[in-house]
């Protein structure tokens, strides 16, 4: 990941509340409150914004078959399909906390591997003193 795009998701994370910087040599950042009350949406939200990830641009006017000056008064089934799927993956990510990961991550690795790559997180983030 490019450092410039790390630097600004980490701004953005701080901005939100979800992480806090910590001063020192081993400073760094931390997460602002328990994992478990951090949601992947949160995280989305605070890099990505909270605009729906589909736009729909009404492409349809650009259909030679319409009679002129034609305007349909609903969306059209792609944008509303579109929006439909953005509202599900959003209650997805709301339904899922940074715990959760830490939890799947703890029974789909093999045991040794979890344990050392805790190991190895904690002894570079401080989380060991």
């Amino acid at each position: 990941m490019p450092k410039e795009y790390l630097s600004k998701a980490l701004q953005s994370l701080s901005q939100a509340g979800l992480v806090e910087t910590t001063l020192g040599p081993r400073g760094g950042y931390r997460l602002a409150r328990p994992a478990g009350e951090i949601t992947f949406l949160d995280i989305v939200e605070a890099v990505e914004g909270k605009e729906p990830t589909f736009r729909c641009s009404e492409i349809r006017g650009n259909n030679p078959c319409l009679p002129k000056g034609y305007c349909s008064p609903d969306k059209c089934a792609i944008a509303r399909i579109m929006w439909q799927a953005d509202q599900a993956w959003r209650q997805s990510l709301r339904e899922t906390s940074l715990a959760d990961l830490f939890d799947l991550l703890g029974r789909e690795l093999d045991p040794e591997i979890f344990k050392a790559t805790a190991a190895w997180l904690m002894a570079r983030t401080g989380g060991g003193d």
